[in-house]
């Protein structure tokens, strides 16, 4: 019996030893994570990849501007400066799909590396506002058709432009949403710079798993966004 009290009494000294092992682990670990937010905070040229990392499920709803600060926004949609003239989203934030958001902030840092940035126009777009754009403008070649949607409506499309470090825009030849044959990436009839900016925004999103809308020198897509399913999620507005 004195034995086995003795076995007990080593046991549970090994258990308590193995436990305060684990919490410390643990702690260190918390330690880490934190300093690495901390770092992502305090440095905007950084991506959070760690955010990333622990959301996993790349079919999910997420905000831009949770995941990098390295973007500039002029989202049309949210103002009456767009060819509806009229204010169809409650507030300008751009959500995406999370694999939209990982190709878009590759393809953003490889033109940091170059000098220039990403504005956003658009992002993912509720159904219910695609139907108010329809009810405002039913033509299709303006508008997608609800009935059938648009890649704006599964998260997988960007209506962007680049700009420089102070925010001034490279020279794209036409405004966003000019609904004409000079948008288009075919038209030839513009000046080497206005070709040669087009070029560059298109090479850099195709190496970055978009595809670009030949009519909209603005519009990428991302690969396969086509297969996921159209959304009404909505966004809060603060």
């Amino acid at each position: 019996m004195a034995i086995l009290k003795k076995v007990f009494v080593l046991l549970l000294f090994f258990i308590s030893i193995s436990c305060k092992s684990v919490k410390t682990v643990h702690k260190v670990n918390e330690s880490v994570v934190s300093n690495e937010r901390e770092i992502a905070k305090k440095d905007s040229s950084r991506t959070n990849y760690l955010v990333l990392a622990e959301n996993s499920n790349d079919t999910t709803f997420v905000n831009l501007k949770a995941y990098s600060t390295d973007f500039f926004y002029d989202i049309k949609y949210a103002t009456p400066d767009n060819f509806l003239k009229e204010k169809v989203y409650d507030c300008a934030e751009c959500y995406l799909r999370l694999k939209t958001i990982k190709a878009l902030i590759k393809a953003n840092n490889d033109f940091k590396s170059k000098g220039f940035q990403i504005k956003i126009f658009d992002c993912y777009r509720p159904l219910d506002i695609q139907k108010k754009m329809w009810k405002i403008v039913p033509n299709p070649i303006y508008v997608a058709n609800p009935a059938k949607g648009s890649i704006h409506n599964r998260g997988g499309a960007v209506d962007i432009t680049l700009v420089d470090f102070s925010g001034k825009d490279l020279d794209m030849g036409t405004s966003f949403d000019f609904f004409g044959e000079e948008a288009s990436h075919e038209y030839q009839n513009l000046s080497d710079t206005i070709l040669k900016n087009r070029i560059f925004l298109k090479e850099i999103m195709l190496h970055n798993n978009f595809k670009s809308f030949d009519s909209e020198w603005w519009h990428y897509n991302l690969k396969d966004s086509n297969l996921d399913k159209i959304s009404n999620f909505k966004w809060g507005c603060n």
